[in-house]
């Protein structure tokens, strides 16, 4: 009896131990997968980063306008310990060696990362206008792809990049699906969706992301936010608030930012005033020559004229353009004045990456008394 008893109580002991076993393992397991840190994001609004230790998950909320749902990429170390059971739409191990871009505003975040030499490849070779980059292109290094929306699958597939960072304007890119289905890695990029000029500048944190360099792409990001912030604070400064007119002419109509977009931002934050400042919406408004006349043909100023880099240029398409204040005055400004060698213009590769640098800019022509020695990287005047 006392020997039956023995065991009943040897086997309730092991019992226990067995099961406090059990539930140290399910605590671990617990923490291993759910030590997450958020990576903090201050502007960007379209994606996020989950930092899990030896792999992170990269969230796209927004890689297209109206998108309907989210892309969740995992972007693991060698070796990582992946969760069984964790749902991802694509993979791809970091760092990256070998990486395939489709949009200009993705050549500046690498450089910044010292990873240009990882691009391979891009459609487009000649909209290019950073040196850095133009002479690895020239040196064969980087390889012609064709066109975004029709890139030469035979080119890439030889190439074999790990990844493609893909730029689409809705979800109907059948070149991308053709791409999938090969094997390689699409992963979308909406850095353009952003409505704020530093939400743009913040996706350099989704490059460090693919190159395990966050640390360092947030230290860069860090710096450009304070720039910008001195900038905004210097325009602040000065009393005078200047009337401001952007757009151009295209056939018959003038198109023109909303007030709530990112440009219109720009021109808030260096202390002027965008004549079209109450509207709201997506995309740019559409109005008639005389319309925008009568609401800006005192303005003091008028920015992103366009393709146009001269008077001569402005007044051949138009005599009516001569009736605007800001070209009586030569105060009309472009950002066409300043491109590659092979004509990409550099305001919309390195611009949306270096906002501090526009608003320097903006600072500079409607307070030319802040900044006196400043030379403009983007916006120059219209040459005679």
């Amino acid at each position: 009896m006392k020997i039956k008893t023995l065991k009943a109580l040897n086997f309730l002991i092991l019992l226990l131990v067995f099961s406090a076993c059990k539930n140290g393992q399910k605590d671990q397991n617990t923490v291993s997968t759910t030590s997450e840190k958020t990576v903090k994001l201050n502007h960007a609004a379209n994606f996020s980063i989950s930092d899990f230790g030896d792999y992170y998950l990269l969230i796209i909320e927004t890689p297209w306008p109206d998108a309907e749902e989210a892309f969740t990429y995992l972007l693991a170390k060698e070796n990582a310990e992946i969760p069984s059971g964790l749902e991802y739409d694509q993979q791809v191990q970091i760092p990256v060696e070998k990486m395939v871009v489709t949009s200009t505003t993705h050549i500046p975040a690498l450089e910044a990362l010292n990873e240009e030499n990882s691009l391979i490849g891009f459609p487009g070779l000649d909209y290019i206008s950073s040196e850095k980059t133009r002479k690895l292109i020239n040196s064969g290094k980087i390889k012609e792809l064709g066109k975004n929306e029709n890139i030469n699958t035979e080119v890439l597939i030889d190439l074999d990049p790990e990844v493609v960072i893909g730029f689409a304007i809705d979800g109907n890119n059948k070149t991308f699906e053709t791409i999938q289905k090969t094997g390689i890695q699409v992963m979308y990029n909406g850095d353009w969706t952003e409505q704020t000029p530093l939400g743009k500048a913040e996706w350099i944190k989704f490059f460090g992301v693919f190159y395990d360099k966050l640390d360092e792409a947030e230290q860069i990001f860090n710096q450009i936010e304070t720039d910008y912030s001195e900038a905004k604070e210097l325009a602040k400064s000065s009393a005078e608030t200047p009337k401001v007119l952007s757009g151009a002419m295209y056939k018959d109509q003038w198109y023109l930012p909303y007030g709530n977009s990112w440009q219109a931002q720009f021109i808030k934050d260096a202390n002027a005033n965008y004549i079209y400042a109450d509207t709201e919406g997506n995309g740019s408004m559409a109005l008639s020559f005389e319309n925008v006349l009568d609401k800006a043909q005192d303005a003091k100023f008028w920015i992103s004229v366009g393709q146009y880099t001269s008077f001569t240029q402005l007044l051949e398409e138009s005599q009516h353009y001569e009736q605007f204040e800001a070209v009586q005055n030569k105060n009309v400004y472009s950002v066409s004045l300043t491109k590659g060698e092979t004509g990409g213009v550099l305001y919309f590769e390195l611009g949306p990456q270096r906002p501090d640098l526009v608003l320097k800019d903006l600072v500079s022509i409607f307070h030319s008394e802040l900044l006196p020695d400043y030379e403009n990287r983007f916006f120059k005047a219209l040459e005679e």
